[in-house]
């Protein structure tokens, strides 16, 4: 027989007419809202704890592939900016030398003609 409503309440009646509302409440308070077959044992969470656990093994790993492949990718941007760094600082001392020399020789040329 399938536990709903209706049987639950039915016993409920019957229980109250023999045992007294007090002894009839907590009673039924005691069965579970579902079948028998419905309620999960130490076995079945157990056996799920364990599914859970791989699941989550799967993922742990997961996660460090994408921490290795984030890691790679630093390391390339990395080397990437302090190369363009290292270009743009020398094209910039370059520059700046080639202006000292500039205004040096200006320097001296208006000094010797004047």
């Amino acid at each position: 027989m399938a536990v709903d409503e209706r049987s639950r309440h039915a016993l409920y009646r019957r229980l109250e007419e023999v045992l007294g509302p007090e002894a009839a409440t907590p009673l039924i308070e005691h069965l579970p809202p579902v079948g028998w077959a419905d309620v999960a044992t130490k076995h079945d969470l157990a056996a799920l704890e364990d599914r859970m656990e791989l699941r989550f093994a799967r993922v742990d790993e997961q996660f460090n592939g994408v921490d290795d492949r984030i890691s790679a990718l630093d390391s390339e941007l990395r080397a990437s900016f302090e190369h363009e760094l290292r270009a743009q600082t020398l094209t910039i001392v370059f520059g700046m030398v080639s202006v000292v020399l500039t205004m040096a020789v200006l320097a001296f040329a208006l000094a010797r003609f004047t």
